[in-house]
């Protein structure tokens, strides 16, 4: 059975946020994937990268200590979907901390003369689903990091067969039924993914 690692990253079990990854595990799980439901928060784990990790970071092997069980989850998934918020046009901070100490060399790349390699390519799929409280036009005005990270850098070290990024624009006006068109949306995506 093909196994799905999703990384949820949301403070709030009342929030929009914790509908759409409660409906991204279920429709996984019914799908026939084994979910690996990785709830940051509700996990307690630590964003923020130590001066100990950060100078042993490129120490391949060792590097991994504080955050071995991780690593073992990531690298025995075939699929990867992150659904957070974007915040400050960004990701939250548990989730970027989480790429930080977790995407560390010799586990989601390898250096070979400088040059960033995938290391994470038994990551067949990839998806994200999040939120953004401004427009569409507002996201591109900046860049839209978090949509370019995921769709290059963490493309990038997995080179998935298949990537999806669902987002719901304009989160501050969104009504019942632009919720619930998109919760929808999420729902197909899932059952297809």
């Amino acid at each position: 059975m093909p196994r799905a690692l999703v990384l949820f990253a949301h403070p709030c079990p009342e929030s929009f946020s914790a509908a759409l990854h409660g409906c991204v595990v279920e429709r996984l799980a019914r799908s026939g994937w084994e979910v690996d439901d990785c709830d940051l928060n509700a996990e307690g784990f630590s964003p923020v990268l130590t001066e100990a990790e950060r100078r042993g970071y490129h120490e391949v092997g060792a590097n991994i200590a504080p955050v071995a069980s991780y690593v073992e989850r990531l690298r025995a998934a075939d699929a990867l979907v992150m659904v957070f918020p974007v915040w400050n046009f960004g990701y939250p901070a548990i989730l970027k901390g989480f790429l930080d100490r977790v995407f560390l060399p010799g586990v989601s790349f390898r250096l070979e003369d400088g040059k960033v390699k995938p290391n994470l390519t038994h990551i067949r799929k990839l998806a994200a689903v999040t939120t953004y409280g401004g427009t569409r036009m507002r996201a591109m005005l900046v860049g839209d990091p978090p949509r370019k990270s995921v769709t290059r850098a963490v493309w990038h070290v997995c080179r998935p067969e298949k990537m999806k990024y669902l987002a719901l624009y304009d989160m501050n006006r969104a009504d019942d039924a632009a919720r619930a068109g998109f919760l929808a949306r999420v729902a197909r995506e899932m059952e297809a993914f």
